[in-house]
């Protein structure tokens, strides 16, 4: 069957990317895409300068529903900012094989303006029961789903290590120098270590580098932070660059829906990685030899360890991590998977 795919962002956009566009471009597959204005996000601030586009987006995926039957329909988390579930139930409903894919808590009623307006949760829980199939990115989030849903799959949030450029030399010439990376939406968990941060630095002169589309102060930790950019071409390098990655979360509903991708990014550079062991989280780290702080405490004396590590040590952390993607989190250990639930073995070229 022809596959259709249905984002309400673009490759630009983190989710889409990782859930869906990386997955099509490491098959192969051809497929029809539509992605409502193609940006990186559809904020209501970004996307109100563009009345006529978004005109043409809603036009445009109320006569998909007419062409999709026939085709397999895979979507990624919504098709519109604006809906309240009533076409993505309908989209997935009309395809021969609907096929639905969400990575975040979104289940969950939100309280800001968008989310009293458009209520996320309520699109979410149309779009699950109108689908054939279910992808979530974690355990928990498939428990969610399986409440409203007959078949529900587990594929976790994967990455192409060999996109990577794998970290080959661990002696240090200056500075400790931790990494982040991520969006702008998810910067606030580093204030959640910001004393843990501050205690590091000042014990093995540790900085920060933030890799990001973020501006945003972080207090008390913007004079340890280097801001870098998020560019396709570049981030990679800068993973390489550094000596160890972090991933701050706080203990609470949301954060049970992430799905652990930096800490794939830092193993899939063969960065040693510090993280909350909260979620897809636990597991992660786990496997990846991971330090798993759990209070402020922890924190500090794993940040601290960790600018402390011998070439060999770190190297030997590196390669564990490395080795724990490649097995668990790669495209090739998850591409079976993910064909069946949505449908395409066939197809793969």
């Amino acid at each position: 069957m022809p596959l259709v795919t249905v984002s309400s962002y673009g490759p630009a956009g983190s989710s889409a990317r990782v859930r869906l566009f990386d997955w099509l471009a490491h098959l192969g597959i051809p497929h029809a895409s539509h992605t409502y204005l193609g940006g990186r996000d559809n904020r209501l601030g970004s996307i109100a300068a563009e009345p006529r586009a978004v005109l043409r987006a809603e036009a445009g995926l109320r006569a998909l529903v007419r062409d999709v039957p026939g085709s397999t329909l895979v979507m990624s988390r919504r098709a519109s900012p604006f809906s309240r579930g009533g076409v993505e139930a309908r989209l997935l409903a009309a395809a021969d094989h609907g096929v639905y894919d969400f990575d975040d808590a979104i289940q969950l009623p939100r309280h800001d303006l968008a989310g009293r307006l458009f209520a996320p949760h309520r699109q979410w829980r149309r779009a699950v029961e109108a689908a054939d199939t279910v992808i979530a990115g974690n355990d928990w989030l498939a428990e969610a789903a399986a409440r409203h849903a007959s078949h529900v799959v587990v594929v976790p949030s994967c990455v192409e290590p060999d996109r990577y450029t794998r970290k080959t030399t661990y002696e240090r010439a200056g500075a400790p120098r931790a990494i982040w990376l991520g969006s702008p939406s998810t910067e606030p968990y580093l204030r959640s270590i910001a004393q843990p941060l501050l205690t590091a630095h000042e014990a093995t002169g540790m900085r920060l580098t933030v890799v990001s589309a973020g501006r945003a102060s972080l207090g008390a930790i913007d004079a340890i932070v280097d801001r870098v950019d998020w560019h396709e071409a570049t981030y990679a390098a800068e993973l390489a660059a550094a000596d160890f990655g972090i991933m701050p979360l706080t203990d609470e509903p949301w954060s049970l829906g992430k799905c652990a991708y930096k800490l794939l990014q830092y193993g899939a550079s063969a960065l040693p990685m510090v993280g909350s062991p909260v979620g897809a989280n636990a597991q992660a780290l786990a496997r990846a030899g991971g330090f798993a702080p759990t209070s402020p405490q922890d924190w500090s004396e794993a940040l601290v360890a960790m600018a402390r590590l011998s070439p060999v040590e770190a190297e030997r952390l590196g390669a564990r991590a490395r080795r724990a993607i490649d097995e668990h989190y790669s495209f090739a250990a998850w591409s079976t998977a993910w064909r069946s639930a949505v449908g395409v073995a066939d197809a793969v070229r």
